[in-house]
């Protein structure tokens, strides 16, 4: 026999100790994990998405583009469709705008005003836009529409992350 002796108050007090620590380690370690788990996980952020067009298609008229690409939110997996306006400019180079007004987020169209034709045209509050994207003074849209990143893999255009007009 050993010459220490654990009382019967010490091995209760060490073994109520001992289950209370799992038992908060089984409580603390999902928390822990659901805060840490979104800085170890992969960045998908300057990934391309594929589009349907054909970049031997484009002109220098602006074309709508459609485009899908999934989007998790946590668990949820979901197909989001986006839109873009696609066009070459003269020396080659592709422009991909965003559709988005800078006013107040509704959808611009190319050349739909009749009275001011060759422009982007946000019907809401009547906001236009250059063909390059630059936002018309005068009119209620405060700044550029945003522009997409672009790529060309065989033959077929991809569009990256979105960014301002002047960083793109």
């Amino acid at each position: 026999m050993s010459k220490h002796n654990v009382s019967r108050r010490q091995f209760l007090n060490y073994t109520l100790t001992g289950v209370g620590g799992f038992m908060a380690a089984g409580m603390l370690m999902p928390m822990v994990r659901f805060a840490i788990d979104p800085v170890l996980s992969a960045d998908k952020g300057g990934d391309y998405i594929a589009t349907k067009q054909k970049v031997s298609e484009l002109t220098t008229e602006p074309t709508r583009v459609d485009f899908s690409f999934k989007q998790v939110d946590g668990w949820y997996e979901s197909e989001e469709t986006n839109t873009a306006w696609v066009y070459k400019t003269d020396d080659g180079n592709i422009v991909a705008l965003s559709p988005i007004c800078k006013h107040l987020g509704c959808t611009v169209a190319w050349n739909t005003d009749k009275s001011n034709p060759n422009q982007f045209f946000c019907p809401c509050h009547y906001g236009r836009y250059t063909k390059d994207g630059m936002n018309v003074k005068g009119t209620p849209p405060v700044s550029p529409l945003d522009v997409y990143g672009t790529k060309e893999k065989d033959g077929i255009l991809y569009l990256g992350q979105l960014k301002p007009h002047g960083e793109a």
